[in-house]
């Protein structure tokens, strides 16, 4: 007797910015595609470098933009950066530097920009500016260890690209001449957290993102499938210098439900 069809995934773990929404308007289809994976009985997380709204506030504006989505379902950068920071350097005071409303996910850290332990460069905004970071130089000048959230170097939004994190880091860097812990997407721990928290084993896990590198690659190298979506900070000449080859390639994540069914197996 013969097999249930089935797909070779348990869970997919989603990007949002530029995959799901721009701008928090959703992409044409992102919706139905999401819910798909959830009536086919695949285990869900949506992981995020977004840093500028809790879980909860990135879950509320997912649902005004039409997903139906819940906060445990979210995984921030802040949510990762919360639990390396308890692992790492316990009851330690915590400079935050960064565009973000993300004291919720920090829950249990110490904040205190006056007499810092730690710092944490959170999203890049109008708070990194040439004062800030030149201070953060100093602090780690004076051994004073640094902490990344996130080394994303851009992210889309409706006018434009706007660059991250990841962009400040190497000068930083090598004016110091010391590297920076990063917590969230690239960082391969960041992969395989969300799919723990999803409850779905790297092999047999999907991640669905914009940014060959920091979403796609990354995730295939922890033994993720990964799947490029051609939209949001996506640039086809990106694609087409780059070695490393993503797994799939959609035009969008609306095109996920066909993918899916292409990888059922009997």
């Amino acid at each position: 007797m013969g097999q249930d069809a089935r797909t070779p995934v348990d869970g997919v773990l989603f990007d949002i910015d530029g995959v799901l929404v721009t701008s928090w308007q959703p992409i044409p289809g992102a919706a139905a595609a999401i819910e798909d994976v959830r009536r086919r009985g695949l285990r869900r997380a949506f992981l995020t470098n977004t840093t500028s709204r809790t879980c909860e506030g990135i879950a509320s504006g997912l649902r005004e933009a039409g997903f139906d989505v819940e906060a445990d379902e979210i995984v921030t950068a802040a949510r990762l950066t919360a639990e390396y920071l308890q692992n790492t350097y316990p009851g330690a005071r915590v400079w935050v530097l960064g565009s973000d409303d993300a004291s919720a996910d920090l829950a249990g850290i110490e904040l205190d920009e006056e007499n810092p332990q730690v710092i944490v460069l959170g999203g890049a905004g109008p708070e990194f500016t040439h004062r800030a970071l030149s201070r953060v130089v100093e602090l780690m000048f004076d051994g004073v260890p640094a902490v990344a959230m996130h080394r994303g170097a851009m992210w889309a939004t409706a006018d434009g690209l706007r660059i991250d994190t990841g962009s400040y880091l190497p000068g930083i860097e090598e004016v110091t001449g010391v590297r920076i812990a990063s917590v969230g997407k690239p960082a391969l721990t960041a992969f395989l957290t969300a799919a723990e928290l999803a409850g779905s084993e790297p092999d047999r896990t999907m991640m669905v993102g914009d940014d060959l590198v920091g979403d796609v690659i990354a995730a295939q190298r922890v033994g993720l499938t990964g799947v490029l979506v051609r939209t949001g900070k996506f640039r086809e000449q990106v694609l087409a210098l780059s070695a490393d080859r993503p797994d799939h390639v959609c035009d969008s994540v609306a095109d996920l439900p066909e993918l899916l069914d292409g990888l059922t197996v009997t």
